[in-house]
C-alpha cells in the first residue's frame, strides 16, 4: 500500500505538467513534451524556473550513454541537461546544478551550489559560461596549480571551453599560449584573444612536431590542457621526452578525448622528464575544490564577462525546437543555449 506522501506526490505530478526535452531511450533524440513538474524533496532543494541551458558535450554524451557518469533513463522518461539560469520564487537569477535534468520550464536545483547572475549579464550568457569554466579553470588552478609566468599549451583551443581556457590563462598570468586546433579561421581568431601561438593539427605528424619542438625548446611549456587526447597527445607527450638532462616541471592535464580515449605512452616519456600527468573532470576534485568554484571562481568569471575580459559566443535557439536542432553542428567555438 502506497504511503500518503506517494499518493500527494502522484496527484500533483499528474495535476502540474511542464514542457520539457525527454529523452526515453539511450541514443534517441529528446522528445519536446509535456512532463511532470518536479518537487523539491528536502531543504537544500528548491524549485526554480529555468530561463536558459547551455547543450554540451557532457549532455550529449550522457544522453547517448557514451559519457562514463551516463545512466539508463527511469521509466517514463527523463529530462536532460545539467545546469543553466533561472530564476528563484523571490525573483533572484541564479546559475544552478539541476537534480534531476534542466532542459524544462522548471527544475529542482541544488541550494548549496548555486550563483548569482550579475547584472548586465543575460541568462544565455550565464548558462553557457560556467561548463568551460569547470572545464578550464578547475584544471589550471587545481591541477596544474597555474603560477605566473607560465607557459601553457591548450591542445584543442577552438572548441568553446578550449576558447574560454585561452583567456582564464591569460588571467591567471600565463605568459605565453600556445594553441592547437583544425580551424584556422578560429585559430587566428584565438590570437586576438590571448594566445600567442598557433599549430594546426591538420598538418602532417612530421610538421605538427617540428613546430612544437622548435617552442618548447626556446620557450619550455609548464603546463598542457588537453581537450582532444588521442593521436595528438601521443605527439605532443612525444615532443617533451627529455634527453638526460634537467627539465621544467611540466604538468599535463587530460580534460577531454575529442580525438580518442586510448593513447600510447612510452615508458621513456615518464622517466626522462619531470612529467605530472593527471586529468579534471568529474570525480578528480575535492568537496574544498567544488565549494570554491561556486564561492570564487564562477562569481570572478561572471564579472570578467560582465566587464568585457571574458569573451564568450553562443547560438539561441528554443526549446520547442529541441528535436530538429540536437545535432545541429554549432561552428566557430560557439556553445548552443536553449532558451525557455
Amino acid at each position: 500500500m502506497s504511503s500518503p506522501l506517494a499518493a500527494v506526490v502522484l496527484f500533483y505530478q499528474k495535476a502540474n505538467k511542464m514542457k520539457a526535452a525527454v529523452i526515453y531511450q539511450k541514443g534517441e533524440l529528446p522528445q519536446y513534451v509535456d512532463f511532470p513538474e518536479p518537487i523539491a524533496k528536502n531543504d537544500d532543494e528548491l524549485l526554480v524556473t529555468v530561463k536558459a541551458v547551455a547543450i554540451k558535450h557532457l549532455d550529449k554524451g550522457t544522453a547517448s550513454g557514451k559519457h562514463y557518469s551516463s545512466d539508463t533513463p527511469k521509466e517514463g522518461g527523463r529530462v536532460i541537461g545539467g545546469d543553466g539560469a533561472c530564476v528563484l520564487e523571490d525573483g533572484t537569477r541564479v546559475y544552478g546544478i539541476a537534480i534531476n535534468g534542466m532542459l524544462a520550464e522548471k527544475a529542482i536545483i541544488h541550494k548549496s551550489r548555486i550563483v548569482k547572475i550579475p547584472d548586465g549579464l543575460d541568462d544565455a550568457i550565464a548558462s553557457a559560461l560556467p561548463n568551460a569554466v569547470i572545464g578550464a579553470a578547475m584544471g589550471l588552478k587545481f591541477k596544474a596549480d597555474i603560477k605566473q609566468g607560465d607557459i601553457v599549451l591548450v591542445n584543442g583551443a577552438t572548441g568553446f571551453t578550449g576558447r574560454i581556457a585561452v583567456q582564464i590563462a591569460r588571467h591567471y598570468g600565463a605568459a605565453k599560449i600556445i594553441i592547437t586546433g583544425r580551424n584556422e579561421e578560429s585559430l587566428n581568431d584565438l590570437l586576438s584573444l590571448g594566445a600567442d601561438e598557433k599549430i594546426s593539427v591538420l598538418q602532417d605528424d612530421d610538421s605538427f612536431k617540428a613546430q612544437l619542438a622548435a617552442i618548447h625548446s626556446t620557450t619550455p611549456i609548464d603546463i598542457i590542457i588537453d581537450y582532444l587526447w588521442g593521436h595528438t597527445a601521443e605527439m605532443i607527450l612525444a615532443c617533451l621526452k627529455g634527453n638526460s638532462s634537467f627539465t621544467n616541471k611540466i604538468r599535463y592535464v587530460s580534460v577531454g578525448s575529442m580525438m580518442g580515449d586510448l593513447i600510447q605512452l612510452s615508458a621513456a616519456n615518464l622517466r626522462s622528464v619531470d612529467l605530472q600527468l593527471t586529468g579534471s573532470g568529474l570525480g578528480a576534485w575535492s568537496k574544498q575544490q567544488v565549494a570554491q568554484l561556486f564561492s570564487e571562481i564562477l562569481p570572478e568569471m561572471f564579472e570578467l564577462a560582465v566587464a568585457g575580459k571574458l569573451k564568450v559566443d553562443i547560438t539561441e535557439v528554443k526549446l520547442e525546437d529541441i528535436t530538429a536542432l540536437w545535432d545541429l553542428d554549432v561552428p566557430g567555438g560557439k556553445r548552443l543555449v536553449v532558451t525557455i
